[in-house]
């Protein structure tokens, strides 16, 4: 099982998301700590400014973006729309 470890600029976000946005990130996060490479996330790896980070999908709009820290340990870095990869 996958532990999660959360950024300052992840936890603002999260605050901000809209109520039935921030149910879906917690049904997601349940489905990433069994298996980060579930299809139904679609987690794939990021390129360019973000090399070695890599996303999932919360809903077809929201995105968390995380990176690997060990094999049993990831840590969210942003959660949002498209715009928070930039």
């Amino acid at each position: 099982m996958i532990r999660i470890l959360y950024s300052p600029k992840f936890l603002k976000q999260y605050k901000k998301l809209p109520s039935v946005i921030k149910d879906l990130v917690e049904k997601q996060q349940d489905r990433f700590v069994t298996n980060p490479f579930e299809p139904s996330l679609k987690t794939h790896k990021l390129h360019g400014a973000y090399h070695g980070f890599y996303a999932f999908s919360v809903s077809y709009s929201y995105r968390i973006i995380f990176e690997f820290v060990d094999g049993n340990t990831v840590f969210l870095h942003a959660v949002g729309k498209h715009d928070i990869y930039e």
